[in-house]
């Protein structure tokens, strides 16, 4: 697509998926450094906590800057662009744990569990439904959400949930969520009247691809109860003109910020801000 096919579109429905980035090559690369942070840190780490680590590993910041995805990036949020926060997120596979003193078995297909998986859904992780923005603390312009792919997400591994066109509707009201497993820090979800479910779509991602939203597109994903893990790559990117704000509900700081596209003429975090 054309930079104003790619603008248009977004514009209309708040996200784009299926995106090819990575080759082959780049994403065995890719798995194989991700392989060695969960030798070295264990799963339960490398599910969640693997946060900003773009100012640690060149691998890493080679993704948050590849110029396939940058590309993408900079047709929608223009040609300067600030990478505001980046984290690692993992679904790994519940089959053949131990939940709750009881085993989950996997069928004989390997995609799906069966058995005590019905029962212990609940309680696994998944993502409730939000809004990128209610989490973050600035304003002055649009956040775009990246998920980079390393293994394929699919419906069975918990892939990205989204309500199209939902960006349009503002920042949405967000209470504590009652089902144990919600992944996102502060607990919360949109209360179920507001929300418009029967238009949701799944956004299955095979390695390498990547699917991005608008921070005001109202998405979820489900419980991983396949065999296979769902691990991508998150990142948030901001136009050079969004500023930081104070947030009474959420106090943020941006101690990860890079410049990775065009010019920074406004340094509103310029105290943190550097070029990757």
């Amino acid at each position: 697509m054309s930079t104003a096919e790619v603008q248009a579109l977004y514009e209309q429905q708040g996200y784009l998926s299926a995106l090819p980035i990575l080759s082959p090559e780049e994403l065995q690369s890719a798995r194989d450094a991700f392989a060695e942070l969960e030798r070295k840190h264990g799963e339960d780490y490398t599910a969640y906590s693997l946060h900003n680590i773009h100012m640690e590993y060149e691998w890493v910041k080679g993704l948050a800057k590849h110029p396939r995805l940058l590309q993408v990036v900079t047709a929608v949020l223009g040609p300067d662009v600030i990478l505001l926060d980046s984290r690692f997120i993992c679904k790994y596979p519940v089959c053949n744990k131990q939940q709750n003193n009881d085993v989950i078995a996997c069928n004989q297909s390997g995609n799906r569990c069966e058995g005590n998986a019905n029962e212990e859904k609940e309680s696994l992780p998944f993502v409730a439904w939000h809004q990128d923005m209610k989490y973050w603390g600035f304003d002055g312009g649009p956040v775009l959400s990246v998920w980079l792919a390393l293994d394929d997400s699919l419906k069975e591994n918990g892939a990205l949930q989204v309500i199209p066109e939902s960006h349009h509707s503002g920042l949405l009201p967000h209470h504590q969520s009652k089902r144990s497993g919600n992944m996102l820090s502060v607990n919360q979800e949109i209360p179920e009247e507001l929300l418009e479910t029967e238009k949701a779509i799944l956004c299955p991602l095979l390695a390498g691809q990547m699917s991005i939203h608008d921070g005001l597109l109202v998405h979820a994903s489900d419980p991983n109860t396949s065999s296979r893990r769902r691990c991508g790559y998150v990142l948030r990117y901001v136009p050079t003109c969004t500023y930081p704000i104070q947030d009474p509900e959420r106090p943020r700081t941006f101690p990860a910020t890079v410049l990775v596209s065009g010019v920074d003429q406004y340094n509103h975090f310029s105290e943190q801000n550097s070029r990757l």
